[in-house]
């Protein structure tokens, strides 16, 4: 159990990195909660500092929901050399039992990007850091939904619909990529989450409000 609880807060903390909010306060001096979408993710980093800035922060979101999966996948061993008593290897040497673990990671991780505690449990859209933790837990499913967001993207020039196909594009190749029921019903529910953050998108979308990536900085008044 301690292992668990072990687990689920230290990736809760990395996942929970603001990386966009710092980015941005770092580079402009402004809160990006208070700039063009108001979301601290990669899309409003790119509308507000360009392309650079924009696919670093993809980068450092997603690398937060790999780690915090292949820390537990490929390094077990050193988890039970430092924390015996968190990690017992004869227990987290079982695949199934090192999945659990891994899943449990992952969807911490998840929460940390969407709700941070360093910023009032604000946060991002998890589409980036899931994809991490999907390219770490299965990356045959990872690369399909990868291809599905590109395709949208492509189409459209809107984020969110890209971001919402792959949301649902990842559930549907996990069931038929993986054998793993818990991995299908703890996909099924981040994408159900990932679908639910982008409401407000959805409302603009409808609205005929929404914004497309046009690849240009966005001005903002000083």
């Amino acid at each position: 159990m301690l292992g668990y609880i072990f687990t689920a807060v230290a990736a809760y903390l990395l996942g929970s990195i603001p990386t966009g909010y710092l980015v941005v306060a770092k580079a402009r001096g402004l809160d990006i909660r208070t700039a063009g979408s108001g979301n601290i993710g990669a899309t409003n980093v790119f509308r507000i500092l360009g392309k650079p800035a924009g696919i670093c922060v993809l980068l450092l979101d997603a690398l937060k929901g790999f780690g915090a999966v292949a820390l537990i996948l490929n390094y077990y061993h050193d988890l039970n050399e430092f924390l015996p008593r968190m990690f017992p290897v004869e227990a987290i040497a079982f695949p199934e039992v090192r999945l659990g673990y891994a899943i449990l990671a992952g969807a911490c991780a998840v929460v940390g990007h969407n709700y941070t505690c360093w910023i009032g449990f604000k946060g991002g859209k998890g589409i980036a850091t899931s994809a991490g933790v999907y390219f770490a837990l299965a990356p045959l499913a990872a690369s399909i939904a990868l291809g599905v967001w590109i395709l949208l993207f492509v189409v459209s020039r809107y984020v969110s619909i890209a971001s919402i196909a792959a949301a649902v594009a990842l559930p549907t190749a996990v069931w038929f990529t993986t054998n793993s029921l818990c991995l299908g019903v703890f996909t099924t529910a981040l994408g159900a989450l990932a679908v639910y953050k982008h409401k407000a998108n959805i409302q603009r979308l409808l609205a005929g409000t929404e914004n497309r990536v046009h690849f240009k900085k966005e001005k903002i008044a000083t």
